[in-house]
């Protein structure tokens, strides 16, 4: 509405560790997912024609492996084999380009010895040569000045000419193509036909884009365009669609704390994130009040009235003082329900935001045990952008909720989740660890020669059995919580998986990989699902799969679909995947995507660790 026709967005990295602070602007560590939530990002963004005015084009970033940095800090090194590569960190920008993306973003990271801002075999081979990609490709911010630090590039103009050669169009930032490329092809150093091509990719997202033809925004639309009632409505309901309840169990023998029963008068919100958890210390100054927005406890208090929300800071995100959580504990000694509200400030995550330890920071643990031993019910909002290790927490509070960063629509959307007039169904897109050390976590790993299997990962190894396995010695493997994994005021019963046919052939899958057709008899996948609680609820259904007898080592499992469905109290419903040839297919041990011979294993399930399997096997 104000004139932006640019977005860099989407970020579809794949995130494995949740040390990178990065993981909050993306999908999870999940290619299927990834690639999923990429496609549409692009629709989205573009719309069916990119030179209406409601329209911007996409710029699908940060192309690529960059979430995969060693130990989760941002900017540094990654190495990723190319069959890994293949399978894992490509899906989700070949998901943009097949969406029609006019942009993408080169990347700050090296992979494997070559900085992704001049790297041609992602930038030319995959991106140009095999995807066909038409449109423009831009450094990420001085990401071609930075070729130097690398140690590719002993000057700027060195840096320039290499980038350029290896793919990338424009230059974000950094002014050495505008400093330097010239030159370089008046000495023979760069062609000239290469310069015209990358010209030509600019100015093809210009003219897709209608600026030349209309130039200007209405301004009269533009000042009417924010905070419109159905705006707000749309972010109330995708904050409580992204809400995760992560336990809720009854307290002290009772009922459980969520939803907020109707006996409870007294509410006491304490911790430094409940009234603007975007800007809990007002540092962007956007702390002031906005057309139709409540707090969170300003919601509250509307609901319980004034007098019935009593309100502690308690600790800050980083510092607090013993009278500070004193405080708060007298705070919480007053009221029937505590809702403590702990966690990250934005500042802690995202770009440049890398943390070595994943608690609480500050003295907010600190705060937390503290009220706990009040022996009050306590409810607890976790805001961050990616998961904490607080097993304390899990251990000790009866009702826990990833709020991560809602958005404007924070207030209405928290209180009407805690009072069940919205029914949480969000599902995680990483796996929540136990501890740090565990991390880079994820669901779709590769088994070892030395899974295992039924030992007893919850106390250290007593015998050699127990022993020489791939595990700690100190932890267990599994996360706190599973890739998928999210809780609802109700309960779903899922019956058997039940496949269509046990035998495939490869030959046949194959004729059809490109997906433009299905199979001559096609696979269907099917289970019952039951709402077996006393709520209507809606339930995200997944469809997993593990191929075993391949040429290369396939996950223990690996997304291939989901489903969301709405459940009344009681209600059953079918659902059903049907399965194209590509959820059989793999990167082979000749670098090619293909179907192979394998037993394969499918799950109907609620998560990545649970569910029903049905077997069946592609022959040759």
């Amino acid at each position: 509405a104000i004139g932006i026709r640019w977005t860099f967005s989407p970020m579809v990295d794949i995130a494995r560790d949740a040390r990178w602070g990065r993981m909050a602007e993306g999908a999870g560590e999940d290619p299927y997912l990834g690639s999923a939530m990429a496609a549409a990002y692009v629709r989205g963004y573009q719309g069916s024609h990119l030179d209406t005015p409601d329209t911007m084009a996409a710029c699908a970033k940060h192309f690529v492996g960059y979430g995969a940095a060693e130990g989760g800090r941002d900017y540094n090194t990654t190495e990723i084999s190319e069959h890994t590569l293949r399978e894992f960190y490509l899906p989700p920008f070949h998901a943009a380009v097949n969406a029609g993306t006019a942009t993408l973003m080169s990347a700050f990271n090296s992979l494997n010895g070559v900085p992704s801002s001049a790297n041609p075999f992602t930038l030319t081979q995959i991106l140009r040569k095999e995807w066909g990609f038409k449109g423009m490709v831009v450094s990420d911010w001085s990401s071609i000045g930075e070729l130097v630090a690398h140690g590719i590039a002993a000057d700027d103009a060195t840096a320039a000419r290499r980038a350029f050669l290896a793919g990338v169009d424009m230059d974000m930032a950094s002014s050495l193509y505008h400093d330097h490329l010239a030159q370089l092809v008046h000495s023979g150093a760069v062609p000239e036909a290469n310069i015209d091509e990358s010209i030509r990719r600019v100015l093809r997202v210009k003219l897709v884009l209608g600026l030349f033809e209309h130039p200007y925004v209405d301004e009269g639309r533009a000042k009417q365009a924010f905070f419109l009632p159905e705006s707000l409505q749309s972010a109330r309901t995708i904050a409580e669609r992204s809400f995760v309840l992560l336990k809720n169990i009854p307290a002290a023998g009772g009922k459980p704390l969520l939803p907020i029963l109707k006996d409870v008068k007294a509410v006491a919100v304490i911790g430094p994130l409940a009234d603007n958890p975007s800007d809990p210390e007002g540092l962007s100054g956007s702390t002031g009040p906005k057309r139709g927005v409540l707090s969170f406890p300003a919601d509250l208090a509307r609901r319980l009235g004034e007098s019935n929300v009593f309100r502690s800071k308690g600790v800050g995100i980083l510092k607090g003082s013993d009278e500070e959580i004193a405080a708060a504990v007298a705070t919480a000694e007053r009221a029937d329900l505590v809702i403590l509200t702990l966690g990250e400030s934005p500042e802690m995550s995202g770009e440049a935001a890398s943390r070595s330890n994943l608690g609480l920071p500050g003295r907010q643990q600190e705060l937390l045990e503290a009220i706990v031993n009040t022996g009050k019910p306590v409810v607890l909002i976790l805001f961050s952008g990616r998961p904490l290790t607080v097993p304390w927490a899990f251990e000790h509070v009866p009702a826990v909720l990833a709020a991560w960063f809602p958005g404007t629509e924070t207030g209405p959307a928290l209180a009407r989740t805690l009072f069940g007039e919205s029914n949480p169904s969000g599902k995680l897109v990483v796996s929540w660890p136990r501890s740090v050390g565990q991390e880079p976590l994820y669901y779709n790993a590769l088994s070892t020669g030395r899974p295992p299997g039924k030992t007893d990962l919850t106390r250290p190894p007593r015998d050699v059995e127990s022993k020489y396995v791939s595990r700690y010695i100190d932890e267990q493997n599994t996360p706190q919580f599973p890739f998928g994994y999210g809780g609802s005021y109700t309960t779903f019963g899922y019956g058997p998986t039940e496949i269509s046919r046990t035998q495939l052939s490869a030959a046949d899958l194959n004729l059809d990989l490109s997906g433009k057709a299905g199979m001559r008899k096609p696979l269907t996948v099917e289970a019952t699902v039951s709402n077996t609680g006393s709520r209507a609820g809606e339930e995200l259904v997944q469809l997993y799969v593990r191929l075993e007898g391949t040429s290369t080592a396939q996950p223990v499992r690996g997304l291939k679909g989901f489903q969301r469905i709405a459940l009344a109290p009681g209600e059953t419903k079918k659902v059903t995947f049907n399965m194209e040839p590509d959820a059989f297919a793999i990167w082979n041990d000749r670098n090619q995507f293909a179907v192979e011979p394998a037993k394969v294993t499918v799950w109907i399930s609620p998560d990545s660790a649970s569910g029903s399997d049905a077997k069946l096997e592609i022959s040759p």
